[in-house]
């Protein structure tokens, strides 16, 4: 009785050492399997994750005594200042008394305000994590990061300045311009510059293969 228990013990744990070492082949085959698709979602994470770190490092350290509130959202409220102005809009940018933001204020009227997320760099951190993670070529990464945050950043602002305009004529849209419009212009030209990437990528991998 007592060999026959023996026995028994010793069955269920060589089933239980097989089961083990079946669930391993089966996650190291998935693992294999899926190689480039978890290289891309942790090599995108921590880029990510190590740009919004550094972004966030820089915010906490600009106090706003000569760039208000800080020097990307100071830059894009003064570029946003001389293209209202030169479509022939009185404009002032005046720095918010009750916040770190700059109010936009267009023929006297108080209309919007510029604050940190409007500058696009958040935006361009989600962009840029995106195609590290899909890298090739240094030089050939390099060039369309700097291309397409160039061109994010431009389209932010002509979005900024639009908003503005489309505050100023309809401010009975204002919801519907501001939460729907504007930002699916941001965001779309981000996805539009993503799948041209993928697509760019797919085919050169294609061709080497």
């Amino acid at each position: 009785m007592q060999n026959l228990v023996f026995t028994e013990e010793k069955y269920l744990k060589r089933c239980n050492f097989d089961i083990r070492i079946r669930k391993h082949i089966f996650l190291k085959a998935l693992l294999i399997k899926y190689k480039a698709v978890v290289k891309f979602i942790l090599t995108f994470l921590l880029v990510y994750i190590g740009f919004s770190l550094l972004y966030s490092w820089y915010l906490d350290v600009s106090d706003g005594s000569k760039y208000y509130p800080d020097y990307m959202t100071h830059l894009v409220s003064k570029q946003t200042d001389v293209v209202l102005n030169t479509l022939g809009y009185d404009v002032k940018m005046q720095p918010h008394p009750d916040e770190p933001s700059m109010k936009v204020i267009v023929n006297g009227t108080y209309l919007a305000r510029i604050i940190e997320g409007c500058n696009s760099v958040s935006v361009i951190i989600l962009f840029v994590s995106f195609i590290i993670a899909f890298s090739e070529k240094f030089k050939t990464t390099f060039l369309f990061l700097f291309a397409g945050s160039v061109l994010i950043y431009t389209v932010n602002l002509l979005r900024i300045v639009l908003l503005t305009v489309g505050l100023y004529h309809y401010p009975g849209h204002s919801d519907f311009l501001h939460s729907v419009v504007f930002p699916a212009i941001i965001y779309g030209m981000v996805f539009l510059l993503w799948v041209f990437w993928v697509k760019r990528f797919s085919k050169k991998k294609k061709t080497r293969e």
